[in-house]
């Protein structure tokens, strides 16, 4: 299955720690809404991906969480998104985006895709999670995004230790987000925040995100801590 063909959450699989939040967001006015919206836009005919766009929850179960990255929305091209922040599908090129990534890590992986990071604790989490082909942010603040800022409050309070890469002016207005959620609950979080990754920004000011070091200090910080093998 290569796109969105219904609206079914019922049927995707979630790792342990999700359900509640999801069930909950399900039941909210926005969840009705994005429900509502959904399904017209697959009567209409639109083409959407990703074809599970809840699958960070199904590889990544809560209690494993010890680094999240945060996108805007999935990849918008044929194939492309695989429901994980930055990864492609397997066999599919990296896109330039991701290629700075590799860069930044000093890996250069045969595949695109990040699922290997998803099984080993780094929730890879986009703020909407589908688009239309060839139209990103097409389904921006159509509900959402009320999804995903309540399962970054809940990894905040919850996870610990747990490093926050944050990329670009989008995801770093949820760093307030994510750090009263820690504060008040008592979690040990490291947010780390650059430009996004994109060669329009990588290798701008403020923060250029090639050379950011980000990777090389999460590591570290999460090894001071007992967590290792995270990227």
């Amino acid at each position: 299955m290569d796109r969105l063909r219904e609206w079914a959450p019922t049927q995707w699989p979630l790792a342990s720690g999700w359900q509640p939040a999801v069930d909950d967001f399900l039941a909210s006015p926005q969840g009705r809404q994005l429900a509502d919206f959904l399904r017209a836009r697959i009567a209409a005919g639109a083409v959407i991906y990703p074809p599970q766009p809840l699958r960070a929850l199904e590889l990544t179960p809560l209690a494993g969480i010890h680094a999240v990255v945060l996108g805007q929305d999935p990849y918008h091209g044929p194939g492309q998104a695989e429901g994980l922040a930055f990864s492609v599908a397997e066999g599919v090129p990296p896109p330039p985006s991701l290629k700075n990534i590799f860069q930044e890590l000093g890996s250069h992986p045969a595949s695109g895709s990040l699922v290997d990071w998803a099984r080993h604790g780094v929730l890879l989490l986009n703020a909407c999670l589908t688009v239309e082909q060839g139209q990103p942010a097409s389904h921006a603040k159509k509900g959402w995004e009320a999804l995903t800022d309540r399962l970054l409050a809940l990894v905040a309070g919850t996870a610990s230790p747990c490093v926050y890469l944050l990329w670009g002016a989008h995801a770093q207005a949820k760093a307030p987000l994510i750090q009263a959620a820690a504060a008040e609950h008592g979690r040990a979080v490291l947010v780390l925040q650059a430009n996004h990754p994109s060669p329009l920004s990588a290798r701008r000011p403020p923060v250029p995100f090639l050379g950011c070091g980000h990777f090389a200090q999460a590591r570290a910080w999460l090894a001071e801590r007992g967590v290792t093998g995270m990227f």
